[in-house]
């Protein structure tokens, strides 16, 4: 019995200290020791899971809103079709970014006829599988548009406090119809609609220019003159750049502006005007 007794202290002290070399030299681990060492890697496993959930909650939004013109003089020339084809790209190329810093979101409001709409929720852009088509018809109630985008950008429930400045884009090209000054002035005088970056395009020649001017507030970015249906896809490449760079920039904030020179005016389109 003293024998055996010897062998089981022995048995307990060799196997006690290998849980504890096994532990600190990342051995294996033996013994009763095990359930406990099982116990904290599970804990480390929650623990990782939840700080990739975190990680990937922390990710702020930047919202992009585009204010289409689908007035009846958008059918001629292809332009409507242009435009359709454009904001395609420009959500696939959204959705393709990481969302490691930022997330872009995409809300479209369109007038055309006698008021304006939203035609797309605001929404992130890796979960927008596809848009309705947009059709050209009626007149171009502009100042409700600018009714629509103040709304939405002023929702604290739809962009919460979190998000980084957003984006207005607005595309036409003619002249509002309705009583757009006052929807205008309300709007860049609106506490975070005042912060946001605008761009602006104007196609044709009978789009009003000097309005349009006022609309876009970037120095570097002036309002984008469009000859036909191709350069609505130029324009809308140049808004997709500049907010991908900011939202893999260290300061999301910022102000990108608009790279059309870097996109060649012969740039690939998929669509036969």
């Amino acid at each position: 019995m003293g024998f055996a007794k010897y062998m089981e202290d022995n048995y307990s002290r060799y196997y006690g200290t290998s849980v504890v070399r096994g532990r600190e030299h990342d051995s294996f681990v033996r013994g009763p020791l095990s359930v406990k060492n099982n116990k904290e890697a599970s804990q480390v496993k929650e623990q990782s899971s939840k700080l990739k959930e975190f990680t990937l909650a922390e990710a702020r939004p930047i919202p992009v809103i585009v204010l289409a013109d689908v007035s009846g003089s958008m059918s001629a020339d292809g332009k409507i079709e242009a435009l359709n084809l454009a904001l395609k790209n420009m959500i696939d190329g959204f959705a393709a970014e990481s969302r490691i810093r930022a997330e872009i979101q995409v809300g479209l409001i369109t007038f055309g006829g006698e008021s304006a709409r939203v035609h797309l929720p605001l929404a992130p852009a890796h979960r927008i599988s596809e848009i309705s088509p947009l059709a050209a018809v009626g007149r171009t109630p502009m100042g409700s548009a600018f009714e629509e985008a103040r709304k939405l950008v002023e929702d604290k429930e739809r962009i919460d406090s979190r998000a980084y400045r957003p984006v207005l884009v607005l595309v036409s090209d003619g002249m509002p119809t309705d009583d757009w000054e006052v929807a205008f002035d309300t709007l860049c005088r609106s506490e975070r609609a005042q912060k946001a970056a605008r761009f602006a395009m104007a196609i044709g020649a009978d789009a009003d220019l000097e309005m349009l001017g006022r609309f876009a507030n970037d120095p570097e970015s002036p309002v984008f003159k469009g000859h036909e249906a191709r350069d609505i896809h130029r324009f809308f490449r140049a808004v997709t750049m500049s907010v991908a760079a900011r939202s893999r920039s260290t300061a999301p904030n910022g102000n990108v502006p608009l790279m059309l020179e870097e996109i060649p005016e012969d740039d690939d389109l998929d669509l036969d005007f």
